[in-house]
């Protein structure tokens, strides 16, 4: 479903306990009804009196943010940003236990020696990112995988790569739970990571990326 203004909180795929223990109730309440609650409302806010921005969904928000009135363009990069990483960080989790598998493994396997290796490179990046962020497994244009940090409400999509997974390391995502200690937390997020949804990310990113290398004209062709 491809969402515009006016954006709405869209319901959790599960309830607020389901994740529990390894995500607890508490935090999952505050950050989804009021943490991404606040990013709906402000956007919405933002885009109110522009009825020319009315249709665009989030993606072209973030992609042609550098079209935006510039009274407004920084304001929609960090509300559409925020609306957009917790959307796909809440659907990245699951209530019940999955297993990377599919392209997606196959993938991975290519870029770490095994499955160990990733995890405590995935683990010791998304420790030291600094500050307020999101570490995000993306893939780029030939389906090779890419671990990229970024602050605050950034995506991939500016650098035309496809979410695959991501982290939510601000603090709101843990502190109630877990105080200053972000190992714990990153530890118990691996225990709730939804791989189906990871591995259909992935598939529907190599099928975007092959309809447009099909429907790209050949450089060597006249126009």
């Amino acid at each position: 479903m491809i969402q515009h203004y006016p954006f709405e909180l869209l319901p959790l795929p599960y309830l607020y306990d389901s994740l529990e223990p390894h995500i607890d109730t508490e935090t999952m309440f505050f950050h989804h009804s009021k943490h991404l609650r606040t990013y709906v409302d402000n956007l919405n806010r933002l885009l109110k009196p522009y009825q020319e921005l009315h249709d665009w969904p989030l993606e072209r928000l973030l992609l042609e943010n550098q079209k935006l009135p510039e009274e407004i363009r920084q304001g929609v990069w960090n509300n559409a940003g925020g609306v957009y990483n917790h959307q796909l960080y809440f659907a990245g989790m699951s209530p019940k236990p999955t297993e990377l598998h599919g392209k997606l493994k196959d993938a991975l396997l290519l870029d770490f020696p095994s499955w160990e290796d990733f995890y405590e490179t995935f683990f010791e990046m998304a420790l030291k990112l600094f500050g307020s962020g999101y570490l995000w497994l993306a893939a780029d244009e030939r389906g090779k995988l890419v671990l990229l940090p970024l602050p605050n409400q950034d995506t991939p999509l500016p650098k035309g790569l496809s979410p695959i997974l991501n982290l939510d390391v601000w603090e709101h995502a843990y502190y109630l739970k877990h105080k200053n200690l972000r190992a714990n937390y990153i530890k118990a997020w691996f225990l709730a990571i939804n791989w189906d949804e990871a591995e259909r990310r992935y598939q529907a990113a190599l099928f975007q990326n092959a309809s447009q290398s099909i429907q790209a004209p050949d450089a060597g062709q006249e126009s």
